[in-house]
């Protein structure tokens, strides 16, 4: 495609609040040899959206920005050395961005990659009508999802699985707590978990979300708001507590955390939506005899597996609002004011 070509985009120019988004002409992106060109469809927002617009310095990208991690579209061209896509093609897009040669990638644990990165987040994401990515990332659409549902998935999915099974080790009939069952990692997480024959726990801050998460698996929904969560998984459990807490909130929400491990617990932290400094008493989490691992994204493996099962019906996009491109500023309000349940969605 010739250069000197504009789409719009939705981008941030400086560091700050919603205000600094501007729905603007920006230029095309111009694929290299294996690379893709994805007309989007649909895409999905994610807290790292708005870390990454407040500023993060873990995330020190060039300014403009386009954000955006979860993608779902049609194919519009392909690179020279592009094997097994075709123009035409529905496809979503794997988030994580892998070099796929070294030793870690090679192994299969590509989100272990010295070079690992997301889309939307060191580079040019989903928030356009145009993005580009590697080949390998990108995968079939299962025919019975939509755009919407195909882009609602990818990121909190994958980052689910691996907290639940690859970290986790979750086994059929123990019993799990999910922090936040209106998130995107944790209405995944309570559907994977009830999947895989545990006993769900999950919480939720408005008693208009509880049905919500019966609805995807919870065996028990405890709003935080009124109720004490370590003092209500204890009466649940008869005082032993769960064997697996999946956490992305943080200091907020992490003394209940450790409180509601039973002796051996696993808790699995993912995210630092309230902060990210905890304090920890030592003596507590060995006497327990606890383990705490940090999660980060999963593999292209696991997504697939995840597609799988999305295609199978087994598993649910769960999507609370569309928004168009233009109004991509209320939507992440919406994200900041914690009144919703699922993904929010950008449609292009």
């Amino acid at each position: 495609m010739c250069s000197g070509l504009k789409m719009k985009a939705v981008l941030f120019r400086e560091h700050g609040g919603p205000d600094k988004l501007s729905y603007e002409d920006f230029p095309m992106p111009q694929i290299s040899a294996q690379e893709v060109l994805v007309r989007v469809k649909a895409c999905a927002l994610n807290h790292l959206d708005i870390w990454i617009r407040q500023g993060n310095p873990d995330y020190p990208m060039p300014l403009p920005h386009v954000s955006g991690s979860d993608v779902s579209g049609i194919v519009e061209q392909v690179g020279a050395q592009v094997d097994g896509v075709t123009v035409g093609q529905r496809v979503f897009v794997s988030p994580g961005i892998s070099c796929w040669k070294c030793d870690q990638c090679l192994a299969g644990r590509d989100n272990m990659c010295r070079t690992y990165s997301l889309l939307g987040a060191m580079m040019h994401g989903g928030y356009a009508e145009y993005v580009k990515v590697p080949f390998r990332n990108v995968l079939p659409i299962p025919e019975n999802l939509s755009f919407e549902q195909a882009a609602a998935f990818p990121l909190v999915s994958v980052t689910a699985s691996h907290m639940l099974f690859a970290l986790a080790g979750l086994q059929h009939g123990e019993t799990v707590l999910i922090m936040g069952a209106g998130s995107g990692v944790g209405s995944m997480a309570v559907q994977m978990a009830k999947l895989a024959g545990a006993r769900v726990m999950t919480t939720v801050g408005a008693d208009d979300k509880i049905p919500k998460a019966v609805i995807l698996g919870a065996d028990a929904v405890i709003n935080h708001a009124k109720e004490q969560v370590a003092e209500r998984v204890k009466l649940l459990t008869e005082g032993r507590g769960v064997d697996v807490v999946i956490e992305h909130i943080g200091p907020e929400v992490w003394d209940s955390c450790l409180a509601s491990l039973t002796k051996g617990g696993r808790l699995i932290t993912c995210g630092a939506t309230t902060g990210g400094d905890v304090k920890l008493n030592l003596r507590y989490v060995f006497s327990r005899q606890l383990t705490i691992k940090g999660s980060y994204m999963g593999t292209r493996a696991e997504l697939v597996k995840v597609a799988e099962l999305m295609g199978q019906g087994r598993l649910i996009s769960v999507i609370d609002r569309t928004f168009p491109l233009l109004e991509t500023r209320a939507a992440q309000e919406l994200m900041e004011s914690r009144r919703f349940f699922g993904k929010i969605m950008l449609t292009v």
